[in-house]
């Protein structure tokens, strides 16, 4: 499936060529009959002879209806450029033309319609005023095809030439991150509220969770259809109506989105290239009101333009755009930018930053992800695919970091392991990064909680000091001779421990436990400290340490003056 724009300007007969492509008059409301003018998007499908299907949108030309016209463009594939024989290029061919490039669209067909109102000679004129305004452009090379869409001539040339264009044109990609922007919304009778849109970035399913932006609504999808079809699901690159449930729809409009949560970055600015038209009168610069059309909204915004001061018509340059909203937005994303007091098109370009964190003086915007990367110094992985629209794997941890970052990151803690000396480094005083980087050293063992040089001998591998307190158990002898940083390592591994400080070898409170259970097993109703000291055979200098360790572990339980037994009382 691919989608369609019409193009063109006014009264050119756009809508009369997809009544007779599609069978559908496009033209939805009673004004638009009325006048004989397209105010407003239309939508209609068909089926080409190949069997390929097609959607088209088709916009109004009249330039007082450029916001609708520029709401149906955002998304499609390629365009219908629809040019009267009887008139010729006019004004608003050009500003659509120009509108289509800034939009990145390169593929596309030239109608011109009306031939049987033309005779030969004014037929092959605007033939070849087509082929000079469009050279250079997407549709220099574009097949040029005579149509009389009322008495049906040169319709299956038509025919033929869109199903060319088409099997020449790419398909929407699916990159597994869907994004819906909603350019109608109505309530169906019996349904409620459903809106319509060109479905992009993956296959919405029925039933699937999604939000609704910029509402930040949870919504859920009841229904879809699709070429007038109910589908349990829809891939990209087609046109789909969303039955939605959890929301009204009057809280809906034109420029909303449809995404998955947690997939996009939502962002309330961006820097972008700005490719400025070469007509204009003026270079743009930050002074003035602008509007932006991206997606299927437009939107007041303030621009500053990154570099010098102005950018000169027919320039190129690059701005910060500052939203009055937040958008999922992801580089590579299109955009036109309007003067929005005369309503002239300034020029467009592509998103290249969705969260620009360097001051606008100092932004050197690209699309590189090593550029995201270099700016932060690192970027969480799934961070970096919603900023970028690219997946990288993290390097560390779940970071992915910039080389420079890393570099000096490894040699930090290599050094910071070497002056820890034997005993190591406590991994706790490093950051999140330094401890994945822990991982990338060769020459770094992690042991515990701590981080030692590979080759480092264990200091205290060949200490007596355990088993000189483990001697005397319950009546352990000073240590005041002992190496500080000794007692603190064995402390950290657990040989030894302190207690109301009184240093104890580890095994004491294990085999004090064990003696205070055979005692219980002979008074279950408790035994008092002195019984205890007593059965340890030592002081109450001792014993009150002990066993306040055994309260504090639950292996006895305080009642009154006695001890009792605790849920962690060994068993005998």
């Amino acid at each position: 499936m691919h989608v369609v724009a019409t193009a063109g300007h006014v009264d050119h007969g756009k809508s009369t060529l997809v009544k007779a492509l599609t069978g559908t008059d496009p033209d939805r409301f009673a004004e638009e009959k009325a006048r004989g003018l397209t105010i407003d998007l239309g939508f209609a499908g068909t089926t080409l002879p190949s069997g390929r299907g097609i959607s088209f949108i088709d916009v109004p030309g009249h330039v007082r209806f450029l916001k609708n016209m520029l709401a149906g463009v955002g998304s499609v594939d390629a365009c219908l450029f629809v040019v009267a024989a009887t008139e010729g290029w006019k004004p608003q061919s050009e500003e659509h033309l120009r509108i289509l490039s800034l939009l990145g669209v390169n593929h596309g067909i030239v109608a011109l319609t009306k031939v049987g109102l033309a005779d030969p000679e004014l037929t092959e004129l605007a033939r070849l005023d087509v082929t000079e305004r469009t050279a250079g452009s997407f549709l220099a090379d574009a097949p040029i095809v005579e149509v009389d869409a009322l008495a049906g001539h040169g319709m299956d040339e038509l025919r033929s030439a869109l199903d060319t264009l088409l099997a020449e044109t790419p398909t929407a990609e699916d990159r597994k991150q869907p994004r819906l922007w909603i350019d109608r919304v109505f309530a169906a009778k019996g349904a409620g509220t459903v809106v319509t849109g060109t479905l992009t970035g993956a296959t919405v399913r029925v039933d699937d969770e999604l939000i609704l932006l910029p509402q930040q609504q949870p919504v859920r999808v009841r229904a879809l259809q699709s070429q007038h079809a109910e589908r349990t699901k829809v891939g990209p690159g087609n046109r789909v109506a969303v039955n939605l449930s959890g929301v009204s729809y009057d809280r809906v409009s034109r420029g909303d989105v449809l995404v998955h949560a947690d997939q996009w970055h939502v962002t309330g600015r961006f820097d972008a290239a700005l490719n400025v038209l070469d007509h204009l009168d003026r270079p743009v610069s930050r002074r003035g009101a602008h509007l932006l059309y991206l997606g299927s909204g437009e939107y007041p915004v303030r621009i500053r333009v990154l570099g010098p001061d102005v950018i000169e018509p027919g320039g190129t340059g690059s701005i910060r755009v500052h939203l009055p909203i937040g958008l999922p937005l992801r580089p590579g994303d299109r955009y036109i930018l309007r003067e929005a007091g005369q309503g002239v098109t300034l020029g467009g370009g592509e998103i290249l930053d969705v969260d620009p964190i360097l001051p606008a003086s100092r932004a050197r915007p690209d699309r590189s992800v090593e550029r995201v990367v270099r700016e932060r110094g690192l970027v969480d992985a799934d961070l970096l695919r919603r900023l970028t629209g690219e997946t990288r794997e993290p390097n560390a941890g779940r970071w992915v970091v910039d080389p420079e970052v890393w570099a000096t990151t490894v040699d930090r803690v290599g050094s910071s392991v070497a002056a820890a000396g034997p005993y190591g480094l406590d991994i706790a005083s490093l950051t999140e990064l330094e401890r994945a980087v822990l991982d990338h050293l060769d020459t770094v063992v992690v042991e515990g909680n701590r981080a030692k040089h590979a080759d480092a001998i264990d200091p205290v591998a060949e200490s007596g000091l355990v088993g000189r307190l483990a001697a005397e158990p319950f009546a352990p002898p000073p240590i005041d001779d002992a190496d500080p940083a000794e007692v603190r390592e064995l402390l950290r591994r657990g040989e030894l421990r302190q207690q109301d400080g009184v240093v104890f070898a580890a095994s004491a409170f294990d085999e004090a436990a064990r003696i205070v259970a055979g005692l219980l097993a002979e008074q279950p109703d408790g035994i008092t400290i002195s019984q205890a000291r007593d059965a340890w055979g030592t002081s109450r200098k001792f014993a009150l340490p002990l066993i306040n360790r055994l309260d504090e572990t639950g292996v006895t339980r305080r009642r009154g003056d006695l001890r009792i037994a605790g849920p962690r009382l060994p068993k005998l």
